[in-house]
């Protein structure tokens, strides 16, 4: 993590020597309170730590201020072009905003400043691709990340000059490379940093784009809370991100499971027993390891570590726990009761 400083987010602490936050964003209609509640509560289940919520315009206000109210966790209103909309966020108890100062002017960006001074609420500086100012397009041709950081210093003295300090920082792009030589130069500026590669693309295509960017950045240092964005349901947006920290070691309360991929040795259905496995750890909050191995070869010796595991020969299957064989016998007697093994560590 970059930033020596923390910046509070509700009671979330986002910076410092604090864990990495969790993010996501709904996509219901913002008016419609009890979708949008619904999903809050779905994605805080599942591991969210604060929710983003779209304030697109002044219609959604009553919605919006019953759902900061019944929110489970602090909730960020999104905001572009409006600055009145900013303010209202603010002052409706929104525990933070979202504006793109490449979008609104700054004698308006003034008002939005004040207002959250008195509020005392973190403003989340997002600079990305498309909506870079014109005079920085027209330097650098194209949104390069020396383009992307070049906007975001002048937002950040902006702020400054204004005496404001309580930032987070977002520079986003859908190239991953650029994405990640943007952040890099963040450092130089020391405040939390939000993470996240924009318009990524589906399940596939955008947890791979993500998991690229976010980790390379979180192992060198930069990152403070992070968003998987996704073209689909952002449930898969909070898992990806639990996985993408328990991979680099920065999570401890997300099961870990290993398997193998199929080959001619297999005897079992690996592909099916993994996919069960998954469902029943889906929302156990622990760092369990599990692991479904393909045959006997390699099963036990190289799963050794697991707390839990499978694996099997013809018709015989194989329970060992941290390398120990503690049951053997027909797959499906064996299969019965490592999934009723498993199932303990939800309770």
């Amino acid at each position: 993590m970059n930033s020596k400083k923390t910046v509070y987010v509700g009671n979330i602490p986002i910076g410092g020597k604090h864990p990495v936050v969790i993010q996501s964003m709904t996509n219901t209609k913002t008016e419609d309170y009890k979708s949008t509640l619904d999903q809050i509560n779905q994605l805080y289940e599942r591991g969210a730590q604060i929710v983003r919520v779209s304030y697109p315009d002044i219609k959604c206000k009553d919605s919006l201020k019953k759902i900061v109210k019944d929110s489970p966790c602090p909730i960020i209103a999104d905001i572009h072009f409006d600055y009145k909309l900013a303010i209202s966020a603010i002052d409706i108890g929104c525990a933070k905003i979202r504006i793109n100062p490449g979008n609104i002017s700054k004698r308006n960006l003034s008002e939005i400043i004040k207002v959250a001074k008195e509020k005392d609420v973190p403003i989340r500086i997002g600079v990305n691709g498309g909506s870079l100012e014109k005079e920085i397009l027209k330097k650098y041709n194209y949104p390069s990340s020396d383009a992307l950081f070049e906007s975001i210093k002048k937002s950040v003295e902006f702020f400054l000059d204004k005496g404001f300090d309580k930032l987070i920082l977002s520079v986003k792009s859908s190239d991953v490379i650029e994405m990640i030589k943007a952040n890099l130069k963040l450092k130089e500026l020391d405040f939390p940093v939000h993470l996240g590669v924009t318009e990524a693309g589906g399940i596939l295509r955008g947890s791979i784009k993500n998991s690229i960017g976010i980790s390379y950045l979180l192992l060198n240092g930069v990152g403070d809370t992070i968003r998987v964005s996704l073209s689909d349901s952002p449930v898969y947006e909070i898992d990806t991100a639990k996985i993408i920290l328990s991979s680099i070691h920065m999570s401890s309360n997300v099961p870990d499971v290993i398997a193998c991929p199929t080959c001619s040795r297999t005897t079992f259905d690996v592909v099916s027993v993994q996919k069960e496995v998954e469902n029943i750890l889906e929302n156990v909050k622990s760092n369990v390891k599990v692991a479904v191995m393909g045959c006997v070869v390699n099963g036990p010796g190289e799963a050794k570590d697991a707390d839990i595991g499978i694996t099997g020969g013809k018709d015989i299957g194989v329970l060992f726990k941290k390398g120990e064989i503690v049951q053997k016998g027909p797959i499906d007697k064996v299969l019965k009761n490592f999934y009723e093994e498993l199932r303990k560590y939800g309770k």
